[in-house]
């Protein structure tokens, strides 16, 4: 018989009895778990077990079959179990396979064939007890998710603060030390301030009161850490007025413990009390000690007092340098971002041209065709005329055609009231020939018969005007400029053909059409 190839790692024991929803034949039971056949392979003495058990029987080399000794049909060697002697039985799994089944699990009621256990319920139950490989707890297979996210006790979770991972069961411990756990300052109300950057905050809160340096002689003032500056100004008068009793205090003591004498000058700002005789008079009395301590005491808080001033005007220096800084940065700033706004102006009317360049060659592609054939549609024509008596716009151009898609480009001029002869009489229509971009492989001088039209909206009696180029005339030449000089009829149509119910003129629009003779080309 063939070698069995099975993997115990991937296979499981027998199906529990109790899943199935009829009574259980023997022959449909493994010998060694005695549950139902999973995956049956059968033994050369005819016994049959599950895969999973079947290997674990012969891991270590052939066993004796226990169901032959029961059964008392022990025989050797029909009756020792060995790997290489065993055959999958695919008979009796696909009888299996088809037996009614019931999940086991409460609250349930999926019901099946034990293929459909095995394949589509099996392990995937919603209502499955499970462990969590976490906490060890059981759990129901559809809460899961919600146990290993919200409830486990032994879940790692990211400090969102920190990012450090820890355990769910030592949160409190954790933003206990969190480095950067919110705090909120007692005095400002601010919120959000990192552990680590508390007691700078607390140090440079401007809410936060401190003593001012002026109490050493008598200022009893708490000031917010911001308004220091506010209080040493608006209150310079006061200190000085504390200070005076100290310096004339300090004056009396160097006066008695001088002894009798007169003040002498020694430098500037120093007065020193000299005997009339030979130098400074000598105190042997026991208070001297103690008056030199005094005196001490006052010229070391005086000191302080001048070191804060110092200070004082030190920070104000530095100040109004950062500020000219600051001042000179934000005149750099300004300028850059006026140079940028230059720019941008400058481009957005390069845009603004290619733009309108852009819309004009979409209006004549719109129109152009490139058969030498072209329609005119002329709208608004009352108030156009109207433009045109007035002279406002006595004259208007017609989209560019083309004789083909590399031939002549031309156009059409309209008098609307007429020019030279026809002024005020007739509508006046040239042709125009304009510059092209294939020019140089045209040839010239333009000749070929041009016709113009007037288009009755009937369909019954156009007004038809044709000629051929004057090949001598400069109209007809190549041109050298956008457009040459206009050529063609001043009396085309008199104004009096489109009065009243003219079928020329309907709904305020005419039609005018232009064929050019393509023969020759």
């Amino acid at each position: 018989m063939a070698r069995i190839s099975m993997d115990c790692s991937t296979s499981l024991p027998g199906i529990p009895l109790s899943v199935l929803s009829v009574p259980m034949e023997n022959k449909y039971k493994c010998q060694q778990c005695l549950q139902v056949l999973r995956r049956p392979v059968q033994a050369q003495c005819g016994h049959r077990f599950c895969v999973h058990c079947f290997k674990l029987l012969t891991s270590s080399g052939p066993k004796p079959c226990e169901a032959c000794r029961q059964e008392e049909i022990y025989e050797e060697p029909i009756s020792i179990l060995n790997s290489s002697e065993a055959f999958p039985d695919n008979a009796a799994g696909r009888e299996i396979a088809s037996l009614p089944a019931r999940c086991l699990n409460q609250g349930c009621n999926w019901t099946g064939s034990i293929k459909e256990y095995e394949s589509q319920h099996e392990g995937r139950c919603e209502n499955e007890r499970i462990q969590c490989e976490a906490c060890q707890n059981f759990i129901l297979r559809r809460e899961k998710d919600r146990h290993n996210e919200r409830e486990c006790e032994a879940r790692t979770l990211n400090c969102k603060y920190c990012k450090i991972v820890f355990n769910f069961k030592d949160i409190k411990a954790h933003d206990e030390i969190c480095l950067k756990f919110p705090l909120q300052c007692k005095d400002c109300g601010k919120k959000k301030i990192p552990r680590e950057k508390y007691n700078d905050h607390i140090r440079n809160c401007t809410k936060s009161k401190s003593a001012c340096p002026f109490s050493e002689v008598g200022c009893k003032s708490l000031i917010d850490n911001g308004k220091l500056s506010e209080h040493e100004h608006g209150s310079t008068m006061e200190h000085l007025r504390l200070l005076l009793p100290m310096v004339l205090s300090v004056a009396r003591t160097r006066a008695e413990a001088s002894g009798p004498g007169e003040w002498q000058d020694d430098g500037p700002g120093l007065g020193l009390y000299r005997a009339p005789g030979e130098g400074v008079v000598e105190d042997s009395g026991a208070a001297a000690p103690l008056q030199s301590v005094d005196l001490d005491k006052k010229v070391t808080a005086l000191e302080n007092i001048v070191c804060v001033l110092n200070r004082e005007v030190e920070r104000s220096s530095v100040t109004m340098e950062a500020f000219a800084h600051q001042h000179r940065l934000d005149q750099e700033k300004i300028e850059n971002v006026s140079n940028k706004v230059r720019q941008l102006e400058r481009t957005l009317t390069m845009r603004d041209l290619q733009l309108s360049e852009t819309e004009q060659m979409v209006r004549e592609l719109q129109f152009c065709t490139y058969d030498g054939i072209f329609v005119w549609k002329i709208s608004e024509f009352s108030r156009r005329r109207q433009d045109a008596v007035g002279g406002r716009t006595p004259a208007m151009f017609s989209p560019a055609f083309y004789s083909s898609k590399y031939g002549y480009k031309m156009c059409l001029r309209l008098y609307l009231n007429g020019d030279g002869t026809g002024r005020g009489t007739h509508l006046s229509l040239f042709f125009v020939v304009m510059r092209g971009k294939y020019d140089a492989l045209l040839k010239w001088p333009f000749s070929q018969k041009v016709t113009l039209m007037l288009l009755d909206q009937n369909n019954r009696e156009h007004i038809i005007d044709a000629f051929r180029p004057d090949v001598t005339s400069t109209s007809f030449q190549k041109p050298i400029s956008e457009m040459n000089i206009a050529s063609g009829c001043p009396l085309f149509c008199p104004l009096a053909k489109l009065a009243g119910k003219s079928p020329y003129l309907r709904d305020d629009t005419i039609f005018i059409k232009a064929i050019v003779d393509l023969t020759g080309l």
